[in-house]
């Protein structure tokens, strides 16, 4: 199938075939399309002289190389149940899954926050994983393995540049970090994108708030914010090729020049430019009139704010020092400035939480849909999954069915009272868990479960039969000394700051 894609860099002619790179996505097409660090990685590469790059999704009918003439194949890892669609790709084009089981087939790694934060459960099925912000490293890797064509030799070599895991040779290894002087953009355009034609740039990578649960802020520490000429520069690219254009961050609002972006596409827009711009998502002490004032100019209708919690002394546990009265005056805010309605996003199961914390969601619905009426108000919730080199890595989650009778009382609750909610599945939560603090004992194991068809029953199923207790993993609270899977890994801030973390959190419940 043709995609009509636009491409906002020179592409490199590459026209002889002496080393070839698949890139690989684990999703279809028009998801491979809006994602960012994906297509990055694509572009940095296509500029490499002497190498052809060619991007694989799991839909891809038709290649232009043949995988007997690949020489690296590269896949994006960004969600735990990825490994499902990774090994359904390795076996579409004969490659066996194990690396110990192939010859003459490529290198085969991966990179991405899945196995950044944790590999072991994945180590026997790649050649080496790119640990951290990879782009520059990729291209360290990309031209090692140009240069040096026998396998152990390139391996070997590779086991010693920094920030890169080959299973062969284990080591300490420190995750990279990248400084962001430059602006990482969509560099391919496609109308056939999950998000159409949409322009998407990466504002700043990181977040300074440090919630308790999340790997997204640990991982990705310190908070990083691309320079202001550079955002304004990549902009104009972005918006003198499609009307539509995308910030995204982990804490975007937190970039010290937030507002005057919004205001540099704000006058834009008010000079009669057409720009349709959404934001990844807010925190509540950027719900200010002048930022929501552009958000309505540029489109949008509906934001989301992440309270993850219903009371106070909840959110303090898990490091979100936010009040009821900044959520009222935010939401008052969104709705006088021309937004129609607000997700709040949650989680049930954290460490700590009670009935009272899960009432005390129901409450804030109510008064908020009291006190603003016609404004659409709903909620959206996953379950607490203990995370690697985050404050919570050492706390079990609750029994599916304890979680699911939560689940279930918060939807019929909020229902009651005319609000909306999603819960994502409890079971399939428990499962990513047991992925997320597993070790190398899960290789078989997810092995088991991809040849089983992958569905819930496949991983039960699987951990039966090889007598694995998966509760173990998703469910115990671990000492604070034990050794944990990822040890291994160097990250900043370091174990010793995640336990004094750990214990001053989880202190403030008693």
């Amino acid at each position: 199938m043709n995609h009509k894609e636009t491409f906002l860099y020179k592409r490199k002619q590459n026209n002889n075939n002496d080393f070839v790179m698949w890139m690989a996505f684990p999703g279809i097409y028009s998801f491979s399309m809006s994602s960012l660090g994906y297509l990055w990685m694509f572009k940095t590469i296509d500029m490499i002289d002497g190498v052809n790059i060619e991007r694989i999704c799991s839909d891809t009918e038709k290649t232009v190389f043949n995988i007997k003439d690949v020489n690296l194949f590269g896949f994006s890892f960004s969600f735990d149940m990825d490994f499902l669609t990774i090994f359904s790709m390795l076996e579409k084009y004969n490659i066996p899954l194990k690396a110990k089981e192939r010859t003459n087939e490529p290198l085969i790694f991966a990179g991405g926050p899945v196995v950044t934060a944790n590999p072991e459960p994945y180590k026997e099925f790649f050649d080496f994983f790119i640990i951290g912000d990879g782009e520059e490293v990729n291209l360290t890797a990309v031209n090692i393995c140009k240069k040096v064509r026998d396998k152990n030799s390139a391996l070997k070599l590779l086991s010693e540049i920094g920030g890169i895991y080959v299973p062969k040779y284990p080591k300490k290894i420190k995750k990279l970090t990248k400084k962001l002087s430059e602006c990482i953009y969509t560099p391919i355009i496609s109308e056939d994108a999950f998000f159409k034609n949409t322009f998407i740039l990466e504002m700043s990578r990181g977040c300074a708030n440090r919630c308790g649960f999340c790997l997204a802020s640990y991982l990705n520490l310190p908070l990083r914010c691309v320079p202001y000429a550079e955002l304004i520069r990549t902009i104009d690219l972005g918006l003198s090729n499609t009307a539509k254009i995308a910030l995204l961050g982990a804490q975007i609002s937190a970039h010290p020049h937030f507002h005057d972006v919004c205001k540099y596409i704000y006058e834009k827009i008010k000079s009669g430019q057409k720009i349709d711009m959404s934001v990844s998502s807010l925190r509540v002490d950027a719900i200010t009139p002048d930022v929501v004032q552009t958000l309505v100019a540029a489109g949008q209708k509906n934001s989301t704010l992440a309270i993850e919690a219903g009371s106070e002394r909840l959110r303090k546990v898990i490091n979100k020092n936010l009040t009821e009265d900044k959520i009222f005056a935010a939401v008052k805010t969104a709705r006088e400035n021309g937004l129609r309605g607000l997700k709040f996003y949650g989680m049930i199961g954290l460490p700590t939480e009670t009935r009272e914390d899960l009432q005390a969601i129901i409450e804030l619905g109510r008064k908020v849909k009291l006190e603003n009426k016609g404004f659409d108000i709903s909620f959206g919730f996953s379950s607490f999954v203990p995370k690697p080199n985050t404050p919570f890595q050492w706390c079990g989650r609750e029994d599916t069915k304890t979680l699911e009778e939560k689940s279930a009382f918060l939807k019929k609750e909020l229902h009651k009272i005319g609000i909306t909610s999603n819960i994502s599945s409890i079971k399939w939560d428990y499962w990513q868990a047991v992925l997320s603090r597993g070790d190398e004992s899960l290789n078989d194991f997810v092995l088991e479960v991809y040849k089983t068809g992958g569905k819930l029953g496949s991983f039960k199923a699987s951990a039966k039969k090889l007598n694995i207790n998966t509760d173990y993993f998703a469910l115990e609270n671990y000492e604070l000394d034990k050794p944990l899977p990822w040890d291994f890994i160097e990250i900043n801030p370091g174990k010793d700051f995640l336990k004094s973390e750990n214990q001053r959190l989880l202190n403030i419940a008693t």
